[in-house]
């Protein structure tokens, strides 16, 4: 319905975001240089299930995304799949640097009309906080990217819900780090 084609997903320059260090909370989460780019770091650790912080940001339509990409890519880049129709733009706040990983130690959980970032594993301070791009993709959602993690289970391209491994989504599940209009979509 509302998904987007996109080539590529990355975060934008660091200068570009207002108040970095305003957007961490209470001081355990900061904006640092990571494998790829920038990306949120724990300063402190996390324990497992824990919530890390809340996605802010604007609610936008796909049509709004789309004309991000006209403007300038890096606007459209790093929106989150809000729901069937509508998506989430970070833009100066933390998480637009919320960065991929095929071996992610957190999620994200949608809690009423809120976006949280949560742990699915524990996280150690100056560690990378990282979650799966695909599990906000939905089967409608024809955006990829080339994968980068460096994780030993990198799947080297990054997709859809549909495009992942029935044992990986069945985890993901588990650990409810998928929206429910994502499986719909399937």
């Amino acid at each position: 319905m509302g998904a987007l084609v996109c080539e590529e997903r990355g975060p934008p320059a660091l200068k570009e975001a207002k108040g970095v260090d305003q957007m961490a909370s209470s001081k355990s989460l900061a904006v640092r240089p990571v494998r790829n780019g920038h990306g949120i770091v724990a300063a402190k650790p996390f324990r497992q299930g824990v919530v890390i912080v809340e996605i802010k940001g604007k609610i936008v339509t796909a049509g709004e995304v789309w004309r991000y990409w006209e403007i300038d890519p890096r606007l459209g880049e790093n929106c989150f799949r809000y729901d069937e129709d509508h998506y989430l733009d970070p833009n100066g706040e933390i998480g637009q640097y919320a960065n991929h990983s095929c071996n992610p130690n957190a999620g994200i959980v949608r809690k009423g009309r809120r976006l949280i970032l949560k742990a699915i594993a524990p996280i150690a301070a100056g560690e990378e906080v990282t979650h799966d791009y695909s599990t906000l993709l939905g089967g409608d959602d024809v955006w990829k990217m080339r994968c980068n993690c460096g994780e030993s289970n990198c799947r080297r391209v990054v997709g859809n819900i549909g495009k992942l491994p029935a044992a990986m989504v069945r985890t993901y599940r588990r650990l409810g780090i998928v929206p429910d209009f994502i499986l719909a979509s399937r």
